[in-house]
């Protein structure tokens, strides 16, 4: 669900960028309106949760791998617009650092994952749930219910993207320039693995999560629940402190990071242009592509954005690490690690806005 450079043409990455710039702006100023040094410390954990989770590749029906993304429960815990900014910030690392996604493509991967998720999951939620008290089963249901639809509407979306591109860009001779393949080979091939495994893994995610806190940490859920009972004193006046045993969550889930490299293959629409080149790998991609057969070619368009941006430790393995699955650990490590000093540095600049105001 990582769309990568060179699978969408110039003009559809602005149409997105266009779209998403609307919702960051908007998610901002109501992050300086609430108070953000208090709220600072909580985003920043589930976007290091994000990027994390995201990490663990599942082995999908046909040979490709998908991956949970965390955006449920975070529009469950933060809301929706503290939630776009986490999931943001967590697909922005990924992009800029590791290579898992493109840099002309951000505004695509944060409409799909992080705005449209966040907004399909916390409406979920809410419209679920209702104003049942905090430690309702009904939550739990609810944000099982939200996680599932919330990364198979990122799917859908993505998949469309990648089925219109036939339709607007095409080189002289007929090919496509971008993503190869039309909406009736691209949704179903990217909603099959979500629909089935994806979906589970981020409803079993959400649920489990939110049954967990509503036995240790209850008042994290009161933000997405107004009016309900034992609502305490809300999510955004936890700071550091009261934040440790997520910390500490957080850490041991990156110690078995290495896990998520057991999953062989690509995700689906992730391919590279090398990729595109090697027989066998053409002969699988047609395979989970209603045996349809790719072009001769690699898309021109494809080719030349696919080398915008050259990330420093592509696919999360740094080159001076000989094991992969160090390397692995050491990636979402440095990332997540990075996503909570730039909070840190970022909570003391808004704590000594406020001293000076």
């Amino acid at each position: 669900m990582h769309i990568p450079d060179g699978y969408l043409s110039p003009a559809t990455c602005a149409v997105l960028y266009t779209g998403a710039a609307p919702f960051w702006y908007v998610a901002l100023r109501r992050l300086k309106r609430s108070l953000a040094s208090r709220l600072i410390p909580l985003l920043s954990v589930f976007a290091a949760f994000s990027f994390v989770v995201m990490m663990f590749n599942l082995p999908l029906p046909g040979g490709t791998t998908g991956h949970a993304v965390g955006v449920s429960i975070a529009a469950i815990v933060l809301g929706p617009w503290a939630s776009i900014l986490a999931i943001s910030i967590a697909l922005f690392i990924q992009a800029v650092f590791f290579g898992d996604g493109g840099i002309t493509a951000l505004g695509a991967n944060c409409f799909n994952m992080a705005i449209a998720g966040s907004l399909v999951a916390y409406l979920t939620y809410r419209a679920i749930s209702g104003k049942c008290p905090i430690g309702s089963r009904r939550r739990v249901v609810a944000a099982g219910v939200a996680g599932y639809l919330s990364i198979n509407v990122a799917a859908l979306l993505a998949a469309v993207e990648f089925g219109i591109q036939p339709l607007l860009s095409r080189d002289a001779s007929g090919a496509p320039l971008y993503a190869p393949y039309p909406l009736k080979i691209a949704i179903p091939a990217m909603m099959a693995g979500h629909l089935t495994v994806a979906g589970l893994a981020e409803l079993i995610l959400s649920a489990g999560l939110v049954a967990w806190l509503q036995r240790s940490h209850p008042s994290l859920l009161s933000a997405t629940a107004p009016g309900a009972a034992e609502a305490g004193d809300g999510a955004g006046g936890f700071g550091w402190l009261a934040l440790r045993p997520l910390v500490t969550g957080l850490a041991a889930l990156m110690l078995i990071t290495p896990l998520g490299i057991l999953a062989v293959g690509s995700a689906w629409g992730e391919w590279s242009p090398r990729d595109l080149t090697n027989p066998a790998v053409r002969r699988q991609i047609a395979a989970v592509s209603s045996n349809q057969a790719l072009p001769p070619r690699v898309p021109q368009g494809m080719e030349r954005l696919s080398s915008v941006w050259t990330a420093p430790f592509p696919a999360y393995a740094p080159r001076f690490l000989r094991s992969p699955s160090f390397g692995y650990f050491l990636s979402a490590a440095f990332g997540a690690g990075l996503i909570l000093l730039a909070a840190v540095a970022g909570n003391w600049v808004f704590a000594r806005q406020r001293r000076s105001g």
